[in-house]
């Protein structure tokens, strides 16, 4: 399930060499907890990863979609739904 990015939260002056961040708002796909999951805007149009719940410790296969406005949809889904 896509969700959107809340506004954006750079990180302050003098943070040198910290990249491009926002969160999404996402629900474990186990326990339906609900998390900010950082999102690296930096890190390509497309990106996927294995990150844990960190309530439930269940592992998430999270996918992030960038558009070309730099806009994130993510998707997070159990390792068995692949």
């Amino acid at each position: 399930m896509p969700f959107d990015i809340p506004e954006s939260r750079d990180a302050p002056d003098g943070d040198l060499g910290t990249e491009p961040t926002d969160a999404a708002l996402v629900s474990c796909p186990y326990c339906g907890e609900s998390s900010e999951l950082p999102v690296d805007l930096a890190g390509g149009a497309i990106q996927e990863y294995v990150q844990d719940c960190e309530v439930c410790c269940q592992p998430w296969l999270v996918r992030v979609r960038l558009d070309g406005e730099g806009n994130a949809s993510v998707s997070v889904k159990t390792l068995d739904d692949e």
